[in-house]
């Protein structure tokens, strides 16, 4: 639910993380399959009607008795965006190991997650061993993007973020994650320190002060935000996500095969991809709600 452009009002709007990531990897060409939860109900064939009309496939998506969660979104004077939810009972996060059965069929070469889906039981078991399958023949990719009203302890979140950076390849955390859970953590300390654990390339969004990354291989990049009138930014963070995802899915580096050539990506490589992202969710937060660009988009910016 996402303020109405006049009045003190809520307006219904699909999303969710997840989804988010998929719909801008689908708007921007690259074949994007969606596991979730998704409720029969009402909202829930809204969200699965602008998925598919997004081009996002559900073939792996299970329909399920349970309501559809409710995040109620609030805008402040700068755009940025904070959340309350609405998820006692609901359906996206009670996954079961065997509705999961079959999730990597087929030629899947990434598998992204984070959020909520990785903290609340009993879902979170079921998601993290999958996780773990898929890093036999997928890159990883991971975002916590912290939720503190229905996450609990940061150390304990902490604990699974170390967790699952044992296995991931791509990191994408933002400084508001961050302030919740390493408050006081230079953004540079944190890069290091999570690169040091197991990632390819780790990279912090700094909102309009751009991104900060680093690859396994010793590269260090600092990039400067795009310039933009901000509306709010619902969304920006996952279109992040999936622009760094196209760009690696274009050059070719995603797949456990290309693990090395990944770890091993150029300075000029990194600085192009964390370009392209940044500008992905600069026009991202220029709309309301979590509207991603396509393609034609970004080349329009250009």
């Amino acid at each position: 639910m996402v303020p109405a452009p006049v009045g003190e009002y809520f307006e219904a709007a699909p999303g969710g993380s997840p989804a988010n990531v998929a719909v801008a990897l689908a708007r921007l060409g690259v074949p994007a399959r969606l596991l979730a939860r998704i409720a029969d109900d009402m909202l829930g064939r809204r969200v699965r009607d602008h998925l598919t009309g997004n081009g996002v496939q559900l073939d792996h998506a299970v329909r399920a008795t349970e309501q559809t969660t409710l995040a109620m979104v609030s805008v402040g004077p700068d755009g940025g965006a904070s959340y309350d939810f609405r998820v006692a009972g609901t359906a996206d996060w009670q996954w079961s190991a065997d509705e999961l059965d079959g999730a990597l069929d087929g030629p899947v070469v990434a598998l992204h997650s984070g959020s909520l889906a990785l903290t609340m039981p009993p879902g979170a078991a079921a998601l993290r061993e999958l996780i773990t399958k898929a890093a036999d023949t997928a890159t990883i990719s991971y975002d916590p993007n912290c939720r503190p009203l229905l996450m609990g302890e940061p150390a304990d979140v902490l604990a699974g973020v170390h967790e699952l950076l044992a296995v991931a390849d791509v990191v994408k955390v933002s400084n508001e994650d961050l302030e919740w859970l390493l408050p006081g953590t230079r953004p540079e300390q944190v890069v290091e320190d999570w690169l040091a654990r197991g990632p390819a390339v780790v990279a912090i969004t700094l909102g309009g002060d751009g991104v900060l990354a680093g690859t396994a291989s010793g590269v260090r990049a600092r990039r400067p935000g795009v310039p933009i009138t901000v509306i709010d930014t619902v969304g920006a963070g996952d279109t992040f996500s999936a622009a760094l995802l196209a760009g690696l899915h274009r050059r070719g580096l995603l797949g456990a095969a290309n693990r090395p050539a990944l770890r091993a990506v150029d300075a000029d490589t990194l600085d192009t991809l964390l370009d392209e992202a940044a500008l992905a969710a600069a026009i991202t937060c220029s709309r309301r709600g979590a509207d991603p660009p396509t393609a034609d988009d970004l080349a329009a910016f250009r």
